[in-house]
């Protein structure tokens, strides 16, 4: 896998396509343009046969331009890389950021293969693409692409097994923060193939993790238990610890029951909750039919100052005990 990072510091991993699909996609592309090329020539060749032989070379050169290097061109132009052979071989050819190429990048490429492919029979392309780390051309090189792959073969996620039940739990106290993230998949590449291995390659295998983890973690493996169910038995730890770390916070955080809100207070001492606000008597708001309105002839209402509580009209309201 190749990182490769855009102009939005994405990191792309992309698996650069390496020299054998190339030749192979460079030689359907090749067979394609020739037969086109010899199509066209004979096509030429019958309704021009009235023009003098300098006409007759001009047109086989100009033909020849046009459908052995325009031809390729135009075609990673407008396919976005995508020619006949690298569509039939799952290749595409994109910028070093990972984009789709322009114009440009197929001009560059088209012009600089014809040197490195065409003249020299892909001996130059051939060793460029050896010598380069990600498999690229003299022609890639110039114009700032790469050539990768599109189709990659799906592998199927191997199932780690569980540990045996007599060791669930067992390893809760180990310190697990010093196992580095390499460590962790190749126990589990083993945990996962560990059953298409042959029996004494897999007991070494297991063996050489189970050394390497029990130093990361500074406890050593426990007599009598198998190297891979002590890997089975870590790897399930790990897992339990981050299912805890991920979703531990989200249920502590959870709606209070119907019953009313949790009483704040440590858990578990027994402590009674903190005693309720005393309520606040109010009065009743009047109705719009006890309005009490102010009297005429300069009478005083029931509820203003100088007024005794007998003279006062009743409510039917009694205050509480």
């Amino acid at each position: 896998m190749s990182e490769l990072v855009t102009g939005e510091a994405v990191a792309l991993e992309l698996r650069p396509a390496r020299l054998p699909s190339r030749a192979l996609a460079v030689l359907l592309d090749l067979v394609a343009a020739m037969a086109v090329y010899v199509a066209v020539t004979i096509a030429l060749v019958v309704s021009t046969a009235s023009l003098d032989e300098a006409a007759q070379t001009a047109l086989s050169i100009a033909t020849f331009v046009l459908v052995l290097v325009g031809g390729p061109i135009a075609v990673e132009t407008l396919s976005h890389g995508r020619s006949l052979g690298k569509l039939a071989c799952g290749l595409r050819v994109v910028r070093d950021d990972g984009g789709p190429i322009r114009f440009r990048h197929a001009l560059v490429r088209g012009l600089i293969g014809v040197i490195e492919i065409l003249m020299t029979f892909g001996i130059v392309a051939c060793i460029a693409s050896f010598v380069s780390a990600r498999g690229r051309r003299l022609g890639d090189v110039f114009a700032g692409t790469l050539v990768v792959r599109e189709r990659i073969p799906v592998t199927r996620t191997g199932f780690v097994p569980p540990p045996p039940p007599w060791l669930a739990g067992r390893f809760s106290e180990l310190d697990l923060s010093a196992v580095p993230d390499g460590l962790w998949l190749a126990v589990r590449q083993y945990l996962t193939r560990m059953q298409q291995l042959d029996p004494r390659v897999g007991w070494s295998m297991a063996e050489r993790l189970a050394s390497d983890l029990s130093q990361r973690t500074g406890a050593p493996v426990p007599q009598g238990v198998p190297p891979a169910a002590y890997l089975a038995a870590v790897v399930q730890e790990r897992q339990t610890r981050e299912a805890r770390r991920a979703f531990g916070s989200a249920a502590a955080q959870g709606a209070p029951s119907a019953a009313g809100p949790v009483p704040h207070g440590p858990v578990g001492t027994g402590a009674a909750p903190a005693a309720p606000r005393p309520a606040v008597d109010r009065q009743p708001e009047p109705r719009p039919q006890e309005a009490v309105s102010e009297p005429s002839g300069g009478e005083r209402p029931a509820g203003s100052p100088g007024v005794s509580a007998d003279e006062r009209p009743g409510t039917g309201f009694v205050p509480p005990a």
